[in-house]
């Protein structure tokens, strides 16, 4: 099920939270959500699920917005926070979703197994830790076993075996299942390990869509990508490169980083011009390098909305 974001518009006050945003969510891929605090992130997902209603633009589902889909659980399920009764189990909290969404009570041991709380299900849910609160939601967002996952900072509190986990789970989902997942994350080296593309986001703005592959490689830089190159005969060719839109920095005695040319472009220039080169190849960028260039200066807590402005403590699904 495709996910489209088309023109979302959202001002609280005097302040534009999120601005003429749009994008796209495939399905058979994970899709990471990114952005500073402020950006305008939850506030994004509390309108593609109609729990704000925007200013302007619109969220569809496979061409349908979220209030028109047919059982919304079936088609969607989403954890924007999660709270329970701390009294009530684990299977209990899931049975009365079940009950509310018209789903087969069975479906709560189904998917307690499925996000590994079975043998905690009929424990009291105030006692679970917050690792097992974030499996609670998430196994809340699974009892339609939806089409498609929308998921806010999911990782919170999983300790390092728990976060292997999610990232297995969700590129099974999205893999081997085919569905489509949005996940909105601070934890920029797991998105790194876990998604297929990301979406960055700083003002309520679009800042960089595309593929992981596209941005580490610095494809997403005006005038091409970044070569790295060395060459004893290093200062010759920093002197044959300089030209417009081609930026030469020096990373060592023989070594440059070249930008605005292909390894291709280089090579051919380095060997029509008799220059021997040792080492010719594109540098890559880690997503947190990536992230960091793009938003840098951008946050801004005045900007957030009334869900985005500090971490609650308190948290709900929305289903």
């Amino acid at each position: 099920m495709r996910v489209e974001i088309r023109g979302l518009t959202k001002t609280f006050g005097h302040v534009r939270a999120v601005d003429d945003l749009s994008f796209t969510v495939e399905p058979g891929q994970v899709t990471g959500f990114l952005g500073p605090n402020g950006a305008g992130k939850t506030t994004t997902l509390r309108m593609a699920l109609g729990l704000v209603a925007p200013d302007r633009g619109t969220t569809t589902f496979n061409g349908t917005p979220y209030a028109g889909l047919p059982d919304p659980m079936r088609r969607v399920g989403a954890v924007l926070e999660t709270a329970f009764h701390p009294a009530r189990s684990g299977r209990n909290h899931l049975r009365v979703y079940c009950r509310a969404a018209g789903l087969p009570v069975s479906r709560a041991d189904e998917v307690l197994d499925q996000v590994g709380l079975g043998p905690a299900g009929r424990r009291r849910a105030g006692g679970y830790s917050m690792g097992m609160r974030q499996r609670l939601g998430l196994a809340t967002a699974l009892l339609g076993d939806p089409a498609v996952l929308v998921l806010d900072e999911p990782a919170n509190g999983l300790d390092p075996e728990g976060i292997q986990w999610l990232r297995g789970f969700l590129r099974h989902l999205a893999h081997e299942q085919g569905r489509t997942v949005l996940v909105s994350s601070h934890l920029l080296a797991e998105v790194d390990q876990t998604a297929d593309r990301v979406v960055i986001v700083a003002a309520g703005s679009l800042v960089r869509e595309g593929s992981l592959e596209h941005l580490r490689s610095g494809a997403d830089a005006e005038g091409g990508g970044t070569v790295l190159v060395r060459s004893p005969q290093s200062v010759r060719l920093a002197e044959l490169l300089g030209g417009d839109g081609v930026a030469v920095e020096a990373a060592g005695a023989d070594t440059l980083i070249v930008s605005g040319l292909t390894t291709a472009e280089l090579g051919r220039l380095a060997f029509a011009e008799g220059v021997e080169l040792h080492e010719l190849r594109a540098r890559t960028s880690g997503l947190e390098e990536v992230y960091f260039r793009l938003t840098a200066g951008q946050e801004q807590f005045a900007a957030a909305g009334p869900d985005e402005a500090a971490p609650s403590p308190s948290r709900e699904v929305a289903s």
